[in-house]
């Protein structure tokens, strides 16, 4: 299958083709997730690996950092890992001295998460390595891509899971 890209010399940004419901297409949006994503995060996963932490621990304290007090349930629908993945990632973030979990005030079953300063900074440092590559690629791409990417990685969140996202930029106002 021959897979034709539109670019022009002053804009090396490929061009969708006017076909881009085929598999080539379909293929080309998903690779360019995975090495987007695989790139963009390096930066946090060298930091990461100094301190033995990963992945799932980045995914953690960015979404503690953006919802200070939230309950360990949200985390986990959040996160969409196990209770016990997630039992290990905390455990091993308050080991360290990253997270403190306190009892609820007015349901004293829930674990409320916050940051400590330390992973306060951590996390900071760790944004800033992720908003570097955000804001080149976001400068090099503009607003109406800008926009046309958000539209296409919302269209890959269940409409079940959208009121997740809602919540996190209501904490942004």
């Amino acid at each position: 299958m021959i897979h034709e890209i539109c670019v022009s010399m002053a804009d090396p940004t490929p061009i969708a083709s006017p076909q881009f419901l085929r598999e080539a297409e379909i293929r080309r949006g998903i690779e360019l997730l995975y090495f987007g994503y695989g790139n963009m995060i390096k930066g946090a996963d060298a930091r990461l690996a100094d301190v033995g932490l990963g992945r799932a621990h980045h995914r953690a304290l960015y979404f503690i950092a953006r919802r200070p007090g939230m309950p360990v349930s949200d985390l986990l629908r959040l996160l969409n890992i196990t209770k016990q993945s997630l039992s290990r990632v905390l455990g091993e973030l308050q080991a360290q001295g990253f997270v403190t979990q306190e009892v609820g005030k007015r349901d004293r079953r829930q674990r409320l998460l916050r940051l400590t300063s330390e992973g306060i900074d951590l996390e900071a440092m760790l944004f800033d390595r992720l908003r570097e590559r955000m804001v080149t690629a976001y400068s090099q791409a503009g607003q109406q891509a800008v926009t046309g990417f958000w539209a296409v990685l919302l269209g890959l969140i269940p409409a079940i899971d959208r009121p997740l996202i809602e919540e996190l930029q209501a904490s942004l106002r």
